[in-house]
């Protein structure tokens, strides 16, 4: 039987070992910040040929893509779906996810604890930086939402919310797949990263999205913030704005693949459709409101 160089691939990147020195052992801010510059160019032979090779390695659904033809790799990682792909439940007392990814960890926060990986916790505190925060999710629940690079990389408002504040934290490059999570130690606290604050319409209750970059991402798109964060983004670290949104709606995008992890205060409860491993569509339930 032969093996086509998509499986040779696959096997090698499957070796821990290999998988970790390939995308951790690396340059990582240079080749994230060239990535972005890269990734942009339209000129037609540089997308054909970097979407091709994209393809061979990964299992993208482009049949999903709402247009068929992109100016370059960038706008192919950037790509909105067709309109109705990812129904939203439309149940008010549920959280819904806020992007298509794979469920890392979840469950109740231990006081101010979680797990990136098995035996790998981090605080509450390590990842955002902000005690009176910290104090309003102790004993919460979290899920942890992985995009992997083939996915779709948009991501929407799990719930009816307003977005006043958001905080940005520079960072490194780590990979976030969970081969480097079972070897790098607070590794999402390590990473670039934006905490996004969504109150509840209604109720008032909030729910925080911290979006953290990764290698060869490493660059954050808001719609409601007029500036890109980035690696040479130089601050203000806090940002006011004011932005509304009806569940589902769309909020950013990532340039590539990266996690989402949303953090929800003591009362609400994780549906029981998420456990770790679980795939995941934007619109899916994930957590229960208070009732």
């Amino acid at each position: 039987m032969l093996v086509t160089l998509r499986d040779l691939f696959q096997q090698l990147v499957n070796q821990e070992q290999l998988n970790f020195l390939l995308t951790n052992r690396i340059p990582r801010r240079s080749l994230t910040i060239f990535m972005g510059w890269f990734s942009k160019i339209e000129n037609p032979f540089v997308r054909n040929l970097s979407i091709g090779l994209w393809r061979r390695f990964a299992d993208i659904r482009l049949d999903e893509a709402k247009k068929s033809r992109f100016t370059s790799l960038h706008d192919c990682f950037i790509r909105e779906l067709k309109p109705g792909l990812r129904p939203v439940d439309p149940n008010a007392q549920i959280l819904t996810s806020p992007c298509d990814g794979i469920v890392g960890a979840c469950g109740a926060i231990n006081g101010v604890q979680m797990f990136q990986a098995k035996g790998f916790p981090y605080t509450l505190m390590d990842l955002i930086g902000d005690a009176d925060v910290v104090e309003r999710y102790r004993d919460g629940n979290y899920v942890t939402i992985r995009i992997t690079s083939s996915m779709y990389h948009r991501f929407h408002a799990p719930l009816d919310c307003r977005v006043q504040q958001v905080n940005y934290i520079s960072g490194d490059t780590w990979n976030v797949n969970p081969i480097a999570l079972k070897r790098v130690e607070n590794l999402f606290c390590k990473n670039e990263r934006a905490v996004i604050h969504a109150r509840h319409t209604d109720s008032g209750e909030e729910v925080l999205l911290v979006a953290v970059a990764a290698v060869l991402v490493a660059s954050i798109r808001l719609h409601f913030l007029d500036v890109l964060l980035h690696l040479r983004f130089r601050g203000p670290n806090l940002m006011r704005c004011e932005a509304s949104f009806k569940k589902g709606q769309e909020m950013g995008w990532f340039q590539h693949g990266s996690t989402i992890i949303v953090f929800a205060p003591k009362g609400f409860t994780v549906c029981d459709n998420i456990a770790d491993g679980t795939p995941l569509s934007m619109g899916q339930p994930l957590m229960r409101l208070p009732e």
